[in-house]
């Protein structure tokens, strides 16, 4: 196989969040990969969505929301799949992005964002500092297979992902269970985090496994920040949807450009709003450095008191009630009747009379005239009211900033994918089939799905011997025979359904657990790192499977069913691709 399609089709296996940067789509095929898989199916039948189709579409998204809370929580870290270097990334990406152009737009090669992270150590924040400058994690984009088998290590009760698993898991299930058109998905991915915007409503982003409506993203709480931390100091590197994609540093677009307009336009209204009164208040809970600068105004048997803006925030905490909506009155009865204050407090503005000023002129803060009123209405000694008007201004519109159209150059496929909710799992798999040829995202996608009888085995027997560095560290320790007896020890038992799907070697060693064929998989991989031999073939049988390495072999019985032959595992390198021998009929 010709280098560059090895290194493509390879990475659709492995999947890292690197690789997924390099090659754009391979986000999409990810999510196409889980359209195909049983699993995702197999949550229609639980009585947890059961009369799911006759509610409406808030409540049917919330139902999956809470559905995927509660089986999946969230995962980043080093030790699941590895760590590789700097120096190796960058020489097996050199042919396809400019050096340069990669540190500056990756996290994991220098990229220390805007505003937010700039500020921070990166390396720190990842605990990368216990490593080399040269040392960056093989973070891994999971399928939902790898995801649900985090269950099996000892330290999980339920699934797991990072978070471009999570978004596409979110895609694949919006679109299966929620019946949800994939028109109306839309993939973001900044250098720090991916995410999803659902075109429905007003719009509503999945963040993790958390959905933010508009009115959330604007509400001012510690989640909504954490939500708006990616799209307020990060630009958005890549967009990928049913139609292709767009990428900030590649000339070459697949996205329809009527989809991608739509989706800038769409977006760009869920982020804004103009200023209200609630609007103020959200954006104080937002800022407690402003708080102290504050005091609320509220009778008590028909006299006026005054309370620290601070403190009825902090009320807020475990109560279902709050300053900014109707609820405001039955907050207040919770706060204990020393809290108040008979006079105002020196040096603070009175809260309700900003909110009176705001109610009555609905400041457009796009307006510079507006905000000098604005400005003349924060104008406290402990306050910089230009800063605080800015930051106000900032609150209510954030700007993302995505892939520039200017200078691209939009190619669509020949072939659409043109799925619908209404398909069913065979008639979806049969279709991105017939198209597969045509459709790079559909490509991708049966790579990333690994069914060796519908992909060539060559790119997953790479990925599996280069790339797969956590089940060579795990047994460092051991001698070859503890090493293969630590490996036929496992469960037999493959995370992949179905007779033709393989995990990858780490995989297997992660879960404790695989099919024979992918503990010969796994063995040759931990063999050739410590002595690799040339001449080392893995050969299929009907029901079992052979490792041959040196003088010795090691026998697997195997229920994989991906026809007879012969894999010359020996002849993989960084640089070369294995080949694959099989018998006639196989």
């Amino acid at each position: 196989m010709e280098a560059s399609q090895l290194e493509r089709k390879s990475s659709a296996i492995t999947l890292s969040d690197m690789e997924i940067f390099i090659f754009p789509e391979l986000m999409y095929g990810l999510v196409l990969a889980n359209l195909m898989s049983p699993r995702i199916w197999a949550w229609r039948d639980d009585p947890w969505f059961d009369g799911l189709e006759k509610m409406k579409f808030p409540r049917r998204i919330n139902r999956l929301k809470q559905f995927i809370m509660d089986h999946y929580v969230f995962n980043l870290d080093l030790e699941t799949w590895g760590l590789t270097t700097k120096t190796r990334e960058m020489e097996r990406f050199r042919g396809f992005i400019d050096p340069e152009a990669l540190a500056q737009s990756n996290a994991l090669f220098g990229y220390e964002g805007d505003r937010y992270y700039f500020d921070i150590d990166i390396r720190t924040h990842f605990g990368l500092d216990r490593y080399t400058d040269e040392a960056i994690p093989y973070w891994k984009t999971e399928t939902v297979e790898a995801m649900d088998a985090f269950r099996h290590k000892p330290t999980y009760n339920n699934g797991a992902g990072e978070c471009v698993s999570l978004a596409a898991l979110y895609a694949a299930a919006l679109f299966i269970v929620a019946r949800v058109p994939l028109e109306d998905i839309y993939l973001m991915a900044t250098p720090l985090h991916s995410q999803n915007f659902v075109d429905q409503g007003q719009g509503i982003l999945t963040n993790n496994r958390r959905l933010v409506t508009k009115t959330m993203w604007f509400n001012g709480t510690a989640l909504s920040a954490q939500a708006r931390r990616a799209l307020e100091n990060e630009r958005v590197t890549l967009v990928s949807h049913c139609t292709g994609w767009i990428h900030t540093l590649y000339r070459r677009a697949t996205i329809a450009p009527e989809s991608y307009d739509h989706f800038c336009r769409r977006l760009r209204s869920y982020l804004s709003v103009p200023l209200s009164e609630e609007v103020l208040g959200n954006f104080l809970r937002h800022r407690r450095d402003f708080q102290h600068c504050f005091q609320l105004r509220h009778p008590i048997y028909g006299l006026d008191r005054y309370i620290p803006l601070e403190r009825v925030f902090a009320y807020e905490h475990g109560s279902p009630f709050r300053l900014t909506d109707r609820t405001r009155d039955k907050l207040l009865e919770e706060i204990d009747r020393e809290e108040f204050h008979p006079a105002p407090l020196p040096g603070r503005a009175i809260y309700n009379e900003m909110e009176e000023f705001t109610r009555r002129r609905r400041i457009d803060l796009s307006d510079p005239d507006q905000r000098e009123q604005m400005e003349a209405h924060f104008a406290i000694r402990c306050l910089d009211a230009a800063a605080a008007v800015e930051s106000l201004r900032d609150f209510c519109r954030t700007e993302p900033r995505l892939p520039a159209v200017r200078e691209k150059e939009f190619s669509e496929p020949a072939s659409l994918l043109d799925l619908d909710p209404g398909m069913g799992r065979e008639e979806l798999i049969e279709h991105l089939g017939r198209i597969r040829k045509e459709n790079e995202l559909a490509e991708a996608a049966f790579q990333s799905y690994r069914d060796l009888t519908l992909v060539e085995p060559e790119p997953f027997l790479y990925a599996a011997l280069t790339r797969n560095p956590v089940s060579r560290e795990g047994t460092r320790e051991l001698s070859t025979e503890e090493a293969s007896e630590a490996v036929a020890a496992l469960s037999g038992e493959s995370i992949y359904d179905g007779p033709s799907r393989l995990a990858q070697p780490d995989e297997v060693w992660n879960f404790g657990r695989g099919d024979g064929l992918e503990k010969a998989v796994l063995l040759a991989n931990i063999l050739q790192s410590r002595s690799p031999d040339p001449s080392a073939v893995i050969v299929l049988e009907e029901d079992r499977v052979e490792l041959r390495s040196g003088r010795r072999e090691w026998t697997f019985p195997s229920a994989k069913k991906v026809g007879k032959g012969i894999w010359e595992v020996g002849a993989v390198t960084p640089r070369r691709s294995p080949s694959v021998r099989r018998n006639a009929g196989g």
